[in-house]
């Protein structure tokens, strides 16, 4: 069983900066594939960025540019920096970690970027 603490959301202006944060439990954490998630009020869950055991990015379109995803083996976090944050980048943020023992996911901490 993993488990992920989520810390950093917050209010927020449009063009603003946040940095979300992940702790993982495990001993196993290096071998974690990690993403952040979001959902807004009304819509489905979406990717936002995701970086592999190799510290491999990916992100979505609409945050290319903007955020950036990294992660400390040593102190088993992963992170996720929101520059130049808009009013729809407003969302509970999810962090999640994929291993062989399965799919898990922090309680989410909310995002709100105002106009």
């Amino acid at each position: 069983q993993v488990q992920l603490v989520e810390s950093g959301g917050g209010l927020v202006q449009a063009g603003g900066s946040l940095r979300l944060s992940c702790t993982a439990s495990g001993s196993a954490f290096s071998r974690y594939f990690m993403s952040w998630y979001r959902q807004a009020p009304g819509k489905q869950r979406e990717l936002v960025a995701s970086i592999d055991s190799g510290g491999n990015t990916n992100y979505a379109d609409s945050v290319k540019g903007r955020f950036t995803i990294s992660r400390d083996n040593v102190k088993n976090t992963v992170n996720l920096q929101m520059n130049s944050l808009k009013p729809e980048d407003t969302a509970v943020y999810y962090c999640n970690a994929l291993y062989t023992t399965g799919r898990y996911w922090g309680q989410g901490t909310q995002v709100t970027v105002s106009s």
